[in-house]
């Protein structure tokens, strides 16, 4: 596509947006279809109609909520301090917003932003305000769906209000520095910063009025205390905001501080009349426990702090998509002076996403979906071990891999064939920490790339029956056959279309040492969609946008929550390709990540719940510092010299499954009798107690007591051994409070099931079996239950008020309501027996094996226990730590 049709387009798509969203309900397909016919006559638009008609219906079907959060309620602010302002003239803002709009944003996503920005500058002091003030807050979003954008809206309104000067300190990499710089320029500043092209853009296109904000850090250079002092000026030296993009890195911080302190501190050492706004993106990584030394968090914090020192009128602003950030939860990472500054006591705002967010939802807990999108490495450990060497020889890669460029390479020709062929279309490879193993690795794919590329160029033309014999043609062939044969197109059109992909297929390394960047902007100026294939490290993991990405490779064995989550750069916005993703994953992976979905789920509810109940931030730090999970973020640094920590732990609200499965004959047996024993007797209530379900059946308001005998009673694997205790011990804590509690014996009809004679109906689950372990297996996605098993028992005035509170919540339209909302609604302990049919490679086929599930009741957020753990727990819990974020390779110097 030449320049000018790729910026025709994305004219005519922002136009026929803006025209749909002056209907008064959402148009139907062939109602956009008609519009975009009839404005393409106006438009003198040639392209291709059905991509933009995609887009527009995407963009058209988006909602965004509000959102929700905590403040503090002690404190003495007016959160409505902006609405009693009569001074302030919106440019900023409302320059922000138009960009939004032309760059294809749906009118109302761009209206809930600007809706959610202005609530979230409430929480911010009034700029006006006389004297020193100090406001700390964190907000929460998702990765990758759009936190730069929130903050962009929060700046512009700031900046209108009257905060003069914008910190914004964006990662620990160049390259996302660089990034950010780039869209801090867009979308507040209105022209680049690169010194040699000093052109307008973004909010400074076809404005001549824009009144820009004065930067000295460019999308090539940070900042330096040599560059600031030879321009000579202060910061009240302009009329106008200075807003600085830096990286999280000692040294520039420090020079930060120098030239602040140096050149604008008077009186008291404080910049007295320059209200301040700090924005720390991807806030839980300045705590890194690394031993790199410009990254340690203890420094790297301090100087945040000596800077936010400086300001006797400032805000800090964290933002982060891991709400299991280290700023809440790990005592030893800071001195009590650095938690004290840092933790957002005033307030934590949780925004939504999108409603056309692909998110951890749709790819590993929707089971529809997620069967569609995740494919399992297996092959990994034959030749590129999770805990290798940097020197460890690589003879070849995984033919899995192989597999999924074939697959890229696919999914790119039939998103060329949609219309999408000037859109970025990417694939991620992260499988090393080292920068020496990356490169090994691009060049074995550089290897096959060009034999593709060879039997495509010969072939692409050429009958069926003489490119199926081409070997690299018929693993094409079998690819689409596989994967992509209901994406109505055919095998021979994509045929034909994979030549233009070839063509234009590059390989990248992108690390802090790569010579050439993965630098989308410069391909999208030329009208170019890049096909990129991207390996890497860490600068994958941490904020850098990978565009237009359709298939992801990640063989890594972290299972710190916050690091595997922002791996995870497959979350995002896919517009007319989403059935195309794919992400391949070890089963371990998998498993964790779906675990993780559920975890981070859930802390974001729960800021609603207390929100509900008038509490604090403080509540809520205390809370997550409690939580079961979040000795995945802190203990594997914590314990590597095998000292024991007492940590505290809260279940509230909690499910604690049986997971980790004994293949001990004995052992089934012996859980199987038990089962039936306490049938029999009804858990000590009689049988006449137990009435049906639609899946097995209910006994109400047991003796706690009851259940608590009965677990100590069912035997498990030496592996969750201690887990159970802890559960058994949280349950004792609240039983002062829960007299009694539930008990379901899941059973569906069919499968087995005899309830006369006290057998429960299998349920089919597949299991993780490592030979190397014997005697155990763990469950696919760390679930035993299926989703709705809680809701068995429950009434019907119970299941609406789930339900509801569950759209409320999710702005959930369809039926598939997480557990958790019946588990508020129950309100009592319940415990839920199964019998699982295992399924597993290594394994006899039918094994049946006896399991539990433990669930709590929600809002118990004082109630803790003491556990005391050490590095060998940590190993026996959650494996051995060894992909960690210090000990990787890829940083900047």
């Amino acid at each position: 596509m030449k320049i000018s049709n790729a910026f025709d387009q994305k004219n005519f798509t922002s136009a026929l947006i803006s025209a749909l969203s002056l209907l008064d309900e959402p148009p139907t397909k062939e109602v956009v279809e008609q519009k975009a016919v009839a404005l393409a006559s106006v438009f003198n638009f040639t392209g291709d109609i059905g991509s933009v008609v995609v887009e527009a219906m995407f963009a058209v079907d988006t909602r965004m909520g509000s959102g929700i959060s905590l403040v503090d309620t002690t404190a003495e602010h007016d959160e409505k301090w902006i609405e009693k302002r009569d001074d302030v003239s919106w440019d900023y803002a409302d320059a922000y917003e138009k960009h939004l709009r032309s760059e294809g944003w749906a009118p109302d996503v761009v209206q809930s932003l600007s809706d959610v920005s202005l609530r979230i500058l409430g929480h911010l002091q009034d700029p006006r305000s006389e004297g020193a003030w100090d406001r700390r807050g964190l907000v929460i979003g998702h990765v990758q769906s759009g936190k730069t954008a929130n903050y962009l809206a929060l700046i512009a309104r700031a900046a209108d209000a009257g905060y003069k000067f914008i910190i914004v300190i964006a990662g620990i990499h160049n390259n996302l520095r660089s990034q950010t710089q780039e869209r801090i320029d867009e979308g507040f500043v209105g022209k680049s910063s690169d010194p040699l092209d000093r052109i307008p853009v973004g909010v400074g296109l076809n404005n001549p009025d824009y009144p820009h904000p004065v930067t000295v850090t460019t999308i090539h250079d940070d900042f330096s205390k040599k560059t600031a002092n030879q321009s000579g000026w202060q910061l009240n030296d302009f009329s106008k905001p200075i807003v600085f993009v830096i990286k999280k890195n000692v040294s520039t911080l420090t020079q930060l501080y120098g030239w602040l302190r140096d050149m604008n501190a008077k009186g008291g050492g404080q910049i007295t009349d320059v209200p301040m706004l700090m924005i720390d993106d991807e806030a839980d990584n300045a705590s890194i426990n690394t031993n790199k030394p410009d990254l340690k968090p203890t420094r790297t914090n301090r100087e945040i702090r000596n800077i936010l020192s400086l300001f006797a009128k400032k805000c800090y602003v964290g933002y982060t998509a891991t709400p299991f950030a280290n700023i809440f939860i790990d005592p030893d990472a800071y001195d009590n002076d650095v938690r004290e500054e840092l933790f957002p006591r005033d307030f934590i705002y949780s925004l939504d996403a999108p409603t056309s967010y692909f998110g951890p939802r749709t790819v590993f807990l929707d089971e529809q979906t997620s069967d569609r999108i995740l494919r399992p490495i297996q092959d990994g450990e034959d030749y590129l071990r999770l805990t290798h060497k940097k020197d460890d020889q690589i003879t070849d890669l995984p033919p899995s891999l192989y597999r999924a460029l074939r697959v890229f390479i696919v999914a790119r020709a039939i998103r060329n064939l949609r219309g999408q062929r000037n859109k970025h279309c990417s694939m991620l490879i992260n499988t090393s920490r080292f920068v020496d193993v990356q490169k090994t690795i691009r060049n074995f794919l550089s290897i096959y790339e060009k034999k593709l590329k060879d039997a495509v160029s010969t072939n692409y033309a050429m009958p069926e029956k003489v490119s199926s014999a081409n070997a690299h043609m018929a693993a094409l062939k079998e690819v689409f056959d596989e994967e992509f044969s209901g994406s109505e197109v055919t095998w021979p059109q994509v045929k034909t279309e994979l030549n233009n992909v070839m063509s234009g297929l590059k390989l990248f390394v992108v690390n802090s040492k790569s010579d050439e960047a993965l630098d989308y902007r410069k391909y999208a100026k030329e009208g170019v969609g890049l096909t990129a294939v991207a390996i890497g490290g860490l600068s994958l993991s941490r904020g850098l946008t990978i565009e237009g990405l359709t298939v992801s490779y990640m063989y890594r064995n972290t299972r710190m929550y916050d690091t595997l989550m922002q791996m995870g750069r497959w979350f995002g916005y896919r517009p007319g390709f989403e059935d195309l993703c794919r992400v391949y994953l070890s089963q371990d992976s998998i498993r964790w990540y779906a675990h993780i979905a559920e975890a981070a789920d859930e802390l974001r509810q729960q800021i609603r719940r207390m929100r509900l109940q008038n509490l604090s931030p403080i509540d809520f730090g205390l809370y997550v510092q409690a939580h079961p999970d979040s000795l995945l973020i802190t203990a594997a640094n914590k314990m590597r010299a095998g000292k024991e920590y007492i940590i505290q732990q809260n279940y509230s609200g909690r499910l604690i499954e049986s997971t980790a499965l004994s293949l001990d004959e004995k052992i089934t047996q012996s859980n199987t009798d038990l089962i039936t024993e306490y049938w029999q007797s009804g858990f000590g209530k009689g049988s006449g107690a137990i009435t049906p379900t639609k899946k097995g059946l209910f006994l109400c308001d047991v003796e706690v007591s009851e259940i608590e005998e009965f677990l100590g009673r069912f035997q498990v694997h030496s592996d969750f051994l201690e887990k159970k205790r802890y559960a058994l011990e949280y349950l004792h804590a609240i039983a002062d409070q829960f007299k009694t509690g539930d008990v379901l014996l899941i059973s569906p009809p069919g499968n087995d099931a005899d309830l006369d004679n006290f057998k429960l109906g299998y349920q089919e689950r597949k299991v993780l079996y490592d030979p190397a372990v014997p005697g155990l297996v763990r469950m696919n996605k760390d679930r035993v239950a299926s989703r709705g098993d809680e809701m068995l028992g429950l009434t019907k005035p119970q299941i609406d008020e789930a339900e509801q509170d569950a759209r409320q919540d999710e702005k959930n339209k369809n039926s598939n309501v997480s557990d958790r909302y019946y588990r508020r609604v129950r309100n009592k302990p319940l415990l839920m027996l199964h019998m699982l049919k295992i399924t597993g490679t290594g394994l006899e086929p039918g094994r049946q094996i006896p399991a539990f599930g433990l669930s709590y009741p929600d809002g118990l957020f004082e109630k803790e226990i003491s556990v005391v753990v050490n590095r060998v727990w940590l190993e026996k819990m959650v494996g051995e730590p060894n992909d960690l974020p210090e000990d990787e390779e890829d940083f900047d110097d």
